[in-house]
């Protein structure tokens, strides 16, 4: 797998068109039922972006390529559920993941549309969450506002580590880079993992809170 990343990083080195289409459909498959299950699309997605402090590829190219590939992967998963209902978990290729779908049924009764977004960064079950949205019927508006606000904060979360380590990198070891590029993205990337550690805590508490009163 990490012969295969690395003849892929630098085919793309060369290629950046096909860089940013690689990452759509990294994005998309990922968030594709079963598919999603296998792909690696988010080591793919942090070694693209690893790409960015050289030139290679667009920081802002990168992050919408990203984006796109997760909410139209997302957003088709959410439809097909949504108009087949429940028996799209009951049919092939679904039926053969009873222990997925159970999982992620619960965490969608237990976190409601709280799930959509939880879900988006927590694998396996990100490839089952939205098709299982879909079949047990969650509203459309309410899915897609979710499930954007989720994209946005996945997105960076995913290409910003990568992005950071390698300008660090070249900062260090005098390889070439944009001058500047890693000051520039600090503060967002701050304020993300600012965001998620909140929403972590966050969430941590609930599920400690809803443990004692189960007792």
């Amino acid at each position: 797998m990490t012969a295969w990343i690395d003849s892929l990083t630098h085919f793309v080195a060369a290629h950046a068109w096909l860089g940013y289409l690689t990452l759509f459909l990294a994005a998309l498959l990922e968030a594709v039922p079963v598919v999603g299950s296998v792909i690696p699309g988010s080591t793919i997605i942090l070694a693209l972006s690893a790409l960015v402090p050289s030139g290679d590829l667009d920081l802002v190219g990168v992050l919408l390529a990203a984006a796109a590939g997760a909410v139209l992967g997302d957003g088709t998963a959410f439809w097909v559920g949504h108009i087949q209902q429940h028996k799209i978990l009951e049919t092939w290729p679904m039926s053969k993941y009873p222990a997925v779908i159970a999982q992620s049924e619960a965490f969608f009764h237990r976190f409601g549309t709280l799930a959509v977004f939880f879900g988006r960064f927590v694998p396996p079950i990100r490839a089952f969450v939205p098709v299982t949205a879909g079949a047990l019927g969650m509203a459309p508006a309410k899915f897609y506002t979710v499930n954007i606000l989720a994209v946005v904060l996945w997105a960076p979360a995913h290409v910003l580590p990568g992005v950071l380590a390698v300008s660090a990198l070249h900062h260090y070891s005098g390889l070439p880079h944009h001058t500047g590029f890693g000051r520039q993205i600090w503060i967002p990337a701050v304020l993300i993992a600012a965001t998620l550690a909140g929403l972590a805590t966050w969430w941590w508490h609930r599920r400690k809170r809803a443990a004692v009163d189960a007792q």
